[in-house]
Formats: C-alpha cells, sequence, structure tokens
C-alpha cells in the first residue's frame, strides 16, 4: 500500500494544486498574447504563492503529526517518479488528442501540442501556468523531502552544501512563482503550443529532474565544502539570477509600456516605426541574456552540493545548455521571419547570442 500510495502522490498533489489554484482568491492581469483570430489580449488570473504555501504548510502538518516521514518523497522517489510520468503521459494525451490536426505528423502534434494556450472558465485555469506551477510546488516537495533525508542519515554532521542547494533551488521556484505575470511574456508563452513537451514536461520531468542535484547527493556522506566557497557559490547563483530576473523584468516593463524606465535604465530601440526592440541595459548585454542567467544558477547549485567529480548532479546545468541553446536558434530564426530587416539591424546593435564578447 505504501508503494501504491508513493505512485499515486504526484495525481493527489497536482489535484491539490488544480482545485487551489481554482478556488483561491487571485488577482486577474492581462498577458500579452492574444486570443486567436482577435485583437484581444488573453486574461490570467495568479495566485500561486497563496497555493505554494498552502501545500507546503500540509505537507508539513502530515510530518509533524507523523502521518507521513519528513524524507517520505524521497524514500518513495522511484514510485512517485512513475506515477508523475503515467499521469504526465495521460494529461498529454488528453490535451492533444481531442484537438484539431495542427501539423503532418502525429508524433509533431503530440510532442509539440496542438492548443496554443488552453484556458478553462475564461482563465481562472490557464493550463501553462497550472502546469508550470504544478511542476515548481512538485519540485519544492521533492527537494525538501530529499534534504530531510540528508538530515536523517547524518543530523549535526550533515553537509551544510546540501542544504544551501536546497535553499537556493527553493529561492529559484519562489522567485519563479511570485514573478507570475512576468513570465507571460516570455517564449513559452507566445511561441509554444501544450502538447507532450509542455505537459509531460512540467508534470514528470521538471519536478524529478531538476532536483536531481540534491536527489544524487542526498544519501552521500556529507561533503567538506569550505564555508568560503559556499559564500562564493552563493555570490555567483545570484549573479545568474541578476542576469535572468533583470532580463526578464527589463522586457516586461517594456512591453507594458515602451516608455517607462527599468531602474533608471532609460529604453533605447531599433524601430522600423511600427515595431520597436531593445538594444540596451541586460538586452544590449546579448540577444538571450536571460539564459546565461539560468545556466549559471544552475551551475551555483551544483557546485553547493559539493561533490564536483560526481557526474549527476551536472546533468542539471548541462540540460540547460542543449534546452536554451537550442531554443536561442529557434527564437532567432522565429524573430528574422517576424522582423525582417529590423532584426537584421538588431544584430548589428547586439551581435552576441547569449554569452557576451563569446557567443
Amino acid at each position: 500500500m505504501t508503494n501504491l500510495a508513493g505512485f499515486l502522490s504526484p495525481l493527489i498533489v497536482y489535484m491539490l494544486i488544480f482545485i487551489l489554484n481554482a478556488g483561491l482568491p487571485g488577482r486577474w492581469v492581462t498577458g500579452y498574447v492574444k486570443r486567436k483570430d482577435s485583437d484581444e489580449k488573453l486574461m490570467y488570473r495568479l495566485n500561486g504563492i497563496p497555493v505554494l504555501i498552502i501545500v507546503i504548510f500540509a505537507w508539513a502538518l502530515l510530518c509533524y503529526l507523523g502521518v507521513i516521514s519528513w524524507d517520505w518523497f524521497y524514500l518513495q522517489r522511484w514510485y512517485s517518479l512513475a506515477g508523475a510520468i503515467t499521469f504526465g503521459l495521460v494529461f498529454s494525451l488528453a490535451i492533444v488528442l481531442p484537438f484539431p490536426v495542427v501539423k503532418r505528423s502525429f508524433l509533431a502534434d503530440f510532442f509539440f501540442g496542438r492548443l496554443e494556450n488552453p484556458q478553462l472558465w475564461g482563465g481562472r485555469i490557464d493550463a501553462k501556468m497550472w502546469l508550470y506551477l504544478t511542476g515548481a510546488i512538485m519540485l519544492e516537495l521533492n527537494i525538501l523531502s530529499f534534504a530531510s533525508h540528508h538530515h536523517v542519515l547524518y543530523g549535526d554532521q550533515a553537509s551544510p552544501g546540501i542544504y544551501l542547494a536546497t535553499v537556493l533551488l527553493s529561492f529559484f521556484i519562489v522567485d519563479y512563482i511570485t514573478f507570475e505575470e512576468v513570465h507571460l511574456y516570455t517564449y513559452d508563452f507566445f511561441a509554444e503550443r501544450t502538447g507532450f513537451k509542455l505537459g509531460w514536461g512540467c508534470l514528470a520531468f521538471y519536478p524529478f529532474f531538476y532536483s536531481i542535484p540534491i536527489w544524487s547527493a542526498a544519501a552521500l556522506p556529507p561533503g567538506r565544502t569550505p564555508v568560503w566557497m559556499l559564500i562564493v557559490f552563493s555570490l555567483v547563483f545570484f549573479s545568474g539570477w541578476v542576469l535572468s530576473r533583470g532580463a526578464n523584468l527589463q522586457k516586461f516593463y517594456f512591453k507594458k509600456d515602451p516608455s517607462l524606465s527599468f531602474f533608471g535604465i532609460k529604453p533605447e530601440l531599433v524601430t522600423d516605426g511600427n515595431r520597436s526592440l531593445l538594444v540596451n541595459g541586460f538586452w544590449g548585454l546579448s540577444r538571450h541574456i536571460n539564459y546565461l542567467g539560468e545556466i549559471t544558477m544552475a551551475t551555483a547549485i551544483v557546485l553547493c552540493v559539493g561533490y564536483p567529480m560526481l557526474p549527476w548532479p551536472w546533468l542539471y546545468p548541462l540540460y540547460y545548455v542543449l534546452l536554451l541553446f537550442t531554443r536561442q536558434y529557434a527564437d532567432d530564426k522565429r524573430c528574422a521571419l517576424k522582423y525582417g530587416k529590423l532584426w537584421d539591424e538588431y544584430q548589428k546593435k547586439v551581435p552576441y547570442r547569449i554569452i557576451p564578447y563569446i557567443y
């Protein structure tokens, strides 16, 4: 029965998040994406932080009362992963099969999706926002439980690096949910459909693969990384955060109102009279400086764990490299088609793709 509970645990968590996301009070915001065949922009109802707090409080209460152990999700990690994979596959089929064909290949439709921005009840539930929120909260439950397992094993001798990596990854999760509205202006929302890539990715891949640095080290003997190195790794992490969050916020304010300054940075543009592109601030460093920030944060988390020669934690930043460098190529291709000669002018102003002065 315990293993069955482990298998069903992601489904239970995902259903709870759906109910809370739909039922709790939230603020309505206007997004960047327009409705299909209309100039009207989609509306979104956001309440991610209250949902996160209630789910984590419910988990902590169950642990405190002895219903489950603090490291229960670690002990049941393989069964939980199997359940997430199964439910992610079922969700992907359900969000693709009933809807009109988009591409010639079913596999392409299944992987990339057929619906652009599916919503329920006029935006009260948005599929993409729910998927990202669900993946983030399940990831938080996993890493808290995995770090708890390390503490159960080693107590006062436990590795500070494991705790620090957990704190930094938790910061990454809370930061993402805090700035929910900003992410309505990112690539996923205006350029991708909802299928296996996004559905299974958020329900199965995101909450388990992103936890791999802590997963792979939780049962290992405590590392002995010097405190000064942990401080350096934390500074590296927050340097990456400044690049990622700063770039996304600058773009968000620009798209909301091109006349607004961002932390004293007055927008400088290239324009054809109808469309404009930012060429200063964070977006003057490279065309995808936020990608560099995300890779930097992932690298810092792995270094904090304290096992630099262990290969498994490095899969986390390696995945970011493969994902974001590939996305950069696709996004630049899409922008070249969208902006034409303006994009050529922009590339002359901002020649670097991701890494300033290197790439």
